[in-house]
């Protein structure tokens, strides 16, 4: 584990005397964001020292409740768990009202028990150094899909579309539509402005298939560095629309009748020298690609709790919508889960079409890769790519709901091996906490539903 130096502290409080706050985040097994506000002047003292964090951080269920089964609670006494900053993680908050920086801690390996064994970059970083003890190097990116939704919901009391900048409401649904990146100028503005400032890798924006839809690609690169920047720039969008008055929603699906989103992953993997080793000039790319494809494959059921974690991400998945249903792959086909896009053979790798924005990129890189892993051991065949409309030739789709995918990672060997058995216990255990409370709330839908009829 690789911390960062105290001398990245005092040159950053040199460089922004302005800066009188720091906010310190840790990410936990939803992907959610928490830490503290510290004064600057405490902030060298995390680099020097760490900084102790509540061992039921990494316990929470998604609303922030205490989950005991992890075993990060009364049975520890709710220790203090040691953080330290990861390196290139101290960069400003441009969209605070007040100078604000920010700095991303990771548990110690040891210092940080009993919670290190929870740390979703802790799972992800045992994967790749896996990977590269075999001699692959991963190499990732990400395109995570998100709406634009006002801070005013509709009479109904849901949610609605932000407003467009002429002030009326996105109605019709225009896919790859210019006219409505132009409404949202300010903010994306604003938007590459910050990711700039916090030197994360933004590029294409594109309208997406919905009304407040929108999708921004990340370059790629070194798979660890790839997530972070995933982790960090979904906090920057939040932070963004919320200074402009909107909130930024990565719910899997927000809308019964409009598009989900997606937490789209690249991959490919290079030898020490960074060489693509999936590059080759047939379109389905080399047998090592095919293979990993294979593990892909043979491990997707077992780990849809970690592309799909909330009764929500189900939703997504409806034929038609460019939502995967089935374990199925094929060459420059978005009707397929893992696709191989065109373009130079030196460009060559597979896009993970599966999570949905939901998705804890740390959590969902690390199924991949380990599945991607496997493949390669056993040298796994893929089958035959689809040509043609995937949802039609599907033989056996993806479950649909919850309950089945987290009995599917509970009952897995290769994933207890794969992504460590301590950590499975409190992810399944936090999962299981959400699944009894989820389908214990009585809403508006059943009312609707059963009320006069059961």
């Amino acid at each position: 584990m690789h911390f960062a130096d105290p001398r990245e502290a005092r040159e950053f409080l040199a460089a922004h005397p302005e800066v009188r706050s720091i906010e310190l985040f840790l990410i936990d097994a939803n992907g959610v964001p928490r830490g503290k506000l510290l004064h600057r002047d405490e902030l060298l003292a995390v680099y020097e020292s760490g900084r102790p964090l509540p061992s039921t951080i990494l316990g929470l269920t998604i609303n922030g409740d205490d989950v005991e089964e992890t075993g990060l609670v009364w049975d520890v006494g709710d220790a203090d768990c040691w953080t330290f900053p990861l390196p290139g993680s101290l960069t400003l908050q441009p969209w605070r009202q007040s100078p604000t920086g920010q700095v991303q801690v990771s548990m110690h390996p040891e210092l940080g028990l009993p919670a290190a064994a929870g740390d979703p970059r802790h799972v992800l970083q045992r994967v790749i150094h896996s990977l590269q003890a075999e001699g692959f190097h991963p190499v990732m990116a990400v395109e995570l899909e998100f709406y634009l939704l006002d801070r005013e919901r509709d009479a109904n009391g849901r949610p609605q579309p932000a407003r467009d900048a002429d002030g009326g409401r996105p109605r019709a649904t225009q896919v790859y539509g210019l006219r409505e990146l132009e409404q949202i100028e300010p903010f994306l503005a604003d938007l590459y402005a910050a990711c700039k400032a916090q030197g994360l890798p933004a590029r294409t924006a594109i309208s997406e298939y919905a009304p407040g839809q929108v999708e921004i690609t990340l370059d790629h690169g070194d798979a660890l560095a790839a997530m972070d920047q995933a982790i960090r720039y979904k906090r920057l969008v939040k932070g963004v629309a919320n200074r402009h008055g909107l909130q930024a929603c990565f719910m899997a699906k927000p809308f019964a009748d409009l598009s989900g989103s997606g937490l789209h992953l690249h991959v490919s993997l290079a030898d020490a020298a960074g060489n693509n080793l999936f590059a080759s000039e047939d379109p389905a790319g080399t047998p090592l690609l095919r293979q990993a494809i294979g593990g892909m494959k043979a491990c997707l059921l077992e780990s849809l709790a970690l592309f799909c974690p909330n009764a929500n991400s189900f939703r997504r998945f409806q034929a038609n919508s460019y939502a995967p249903l089935a374990q199925t792959w094929g060459v420059d086909n978005r009707t397929v889960s893992l696709r191989v896009p065109g373009g130079p053979a030196a460009s060559r790798h597979i896009e993970h079409r599966i999570c949905g924005a939901d998705a804890n990129p740390y959590l969902a890189a690390a199924a991949l890769l380990a599945a991607v892993r496997l493949g390669i051991r056993e040298r796994l065949d893929p089958g035959a790519p689809i040509t043609g409309n995937g949802y039609a030739q599907a033989t056996q789709a993806l479950p649909s709901d919850w309950l089945t995918a987290l009995r599917a990672l509970e009952g897995s060997a290769w994933a207890r091996e794969a992504l460590g058995e301590d950590f499975l216990k409190i992810y399944l255990a936090i999962k299981q906490a959400e699944y009894r409370a989820f389908m214990g709330e009585v809403g508006e839908q059943d009312w609707r539903w059963y009320l006069n009829q059961a």
